[in-house]
């Protein structure tokens, strides 16, 4: 990773160089403009994500939560790449994430009645088309992010935090109204949806990168960001991310419905305490960078993952405060993870390049591990849990192994194959600067 190294005090022969009040002013107002878009994009997401798998239980459609879950990885790899291809070319990247989120929030309207009525299969449908149209959209904010902090990307994550926040606020909120079980978080959900969607069309103009490169077939399923798997440690970063989203897709699938079945109330409000833990988390990042460096950050999430599910294994036997702990441990576990992934690959790649490499992450992330993640949990739980109406906590023992073995693994890899320098100095928490 590139250092940026700390400015001293400007002295009297700096003056000429400072930037004018107005500069500043515009500096600042761009900054707050993208937290709020990485707010609203959250609140989208967190609004229904966290406790779909519950709402589907409680309307007694139990059986579809792993095929969902595997529908909305899908859906991940599906359009991500596509529309990266497209706004890296032919649409800004704003126009494109106010457009999705405004179609995603007309799908989501029809969903209440559709679950109510017990309709699986065309809840399915539904929920499939939505992520065709949100998945990308996570790509999308953080490559809009990236361009307008130019070189500062370091700040990347006071951002990106604010995105946390939106889900906290979005559980919470949730919670609050005893909507956790609800199928009117997908009326939640819309109305976000619909606010960011405009929203978005006010946000800094980011027009398409590559504007004017001759379009190909290659293009559309990202071709030429795999250019990028010629960097080793790209290469890795993307197998390791692959292997612990494994463990992202089995807590997102089963984590609502096992606090349940612990007897835990109000669990969008447990829920959102993980992200809360992540606005602890993702602040220090900076200064954990300069210590130990990406490697070792990186590291750390990885090994979190196991160790957060070997706590919900000893939670089974009742203690609620277990479960808790294992739900705090999502602040670690995510911005070392996660956050850190989208810093690194904001840094290495090139501009030309951008959307559609930090949808290969969410491609990656959200669609092939997470499709992994939510199908053999899913066989799992139809097994010995779902086919045995008096299964305890203590049944779900062998969903949680999963995790275990992957975190495992990838930690052996990351730690022998991934190659970077160990010091990084920290940027100063200053309001954004447009390089021109």
């Amino acid at each position: 990773m590139r250092s940026h190294p700390t400015s001293a005090a400007p002295g009297p022969q700096d003056a000429a160089t400072l930037p004018a009040d107005d500069t500043v002013s515009e500096n600042k107002s761009v900054f707050v403009r993208l937290t709020l878009m990485m707010l609203l994009e959250f609140v989208v997401f967190g609004s229904w994500f966290a406790t779909f798998g519950l709402v589907l239980s409680t309307y007694h459609l139990p059986a579809i939560i792993g095929t969902a879950y595997s529908l909305a990885a899908i859906a991940a790899i599906a359009s991500p790449m596509f529309l990266g291809a497209i706004g890296d070319r032919f649409l800004a990247a704003q126009k494109s994430l106010g457009i999705a989120h405004i179609a995603g929030g007309v799908l989501m309207l029809f969903l209440p009645a559709v679950v109510k009525a017990g309709n699986g299969g065309l809840a399915l449908l539904l929920i499939f088309v939505y992520c065709l149209f949100f998945q990308p959209t996570l790509g999308l904010a953080n490559a809009i992010g990236f361009r307008h902090l130019g070189s500062d990307k370091r700040l990347f994550p006071y951002v990106r935090v604010f995105g946390t926040l939106g889900w906290v606020v979005a559980g919470a909120g949730v919670g609050w109204l005893g909507l956790s079980a609800s199928v009117n978080v997908f009326s939640v959900t819309a109305i976000a949806s619909f606010v960011f969607g405009l929203y978005a069309f006010t946000l800094p103009a980011t027009p398409p990168p590559a504007k004017g490169v001759r379009f190909s077939i290659g293009d559309v399923v990202g071709s030429k960001a795999f250019v990028m798997f010629r960097n080793r440690n790209f290469a890795v970063l993307m197998v390791c991310a692959l292997l612990t989203s494994i463990s992202l897709g089995v807590y997102n699938t089963y984590a609502s419905p096992f606090l349940g079945a612990l007897g835990i109330g109000n669990v969008a409000g447990v829920l959102s305490l993980g992200q809360a833990t992540e606005v602890a988390f993702i602040v220090t990042i900076p200064f954990v960078l300069k210590h130990i460096g990406m490697k070792w950050a990186l590291l750390t999430g990885m090994v979190m993952w196991g160790i957060r599910f070997a706590v919900f294994i000893a939670a089974a036997g009742g203690d609620h405060w277990l479960a808790i702990l294992a739900v705090a441990l999502q602040g670690i576990c995510n911005d070392f993870f996660l956050v850190l992934a989208a810093m690194y690959i904001g840094e290495v790649t090139p501009v030309e390049l951008s959307n559609q490499a930090q949808n290969m992450l969410i491609m990656v992330v959200s669609g092939f591990g997470s499709l992994v993640g939510a199908f053999v949990s899913g066989e799992i739980y139809d097994s010995v849990v779902g086919s045995d109406a008096s299964a305890g906590p203590s049944a779900w023992t062998p969903i949680w192994i999963v995790p275990i073995v992957t975190a495992t693994i990838t930690a052996i890899v990351w730690a022998t194959l991934f190659r970077h320098g160990r010091k990084e100095k920290p940027v100063p928490f200053v309001p954004v600067r447009q390089h021109q």
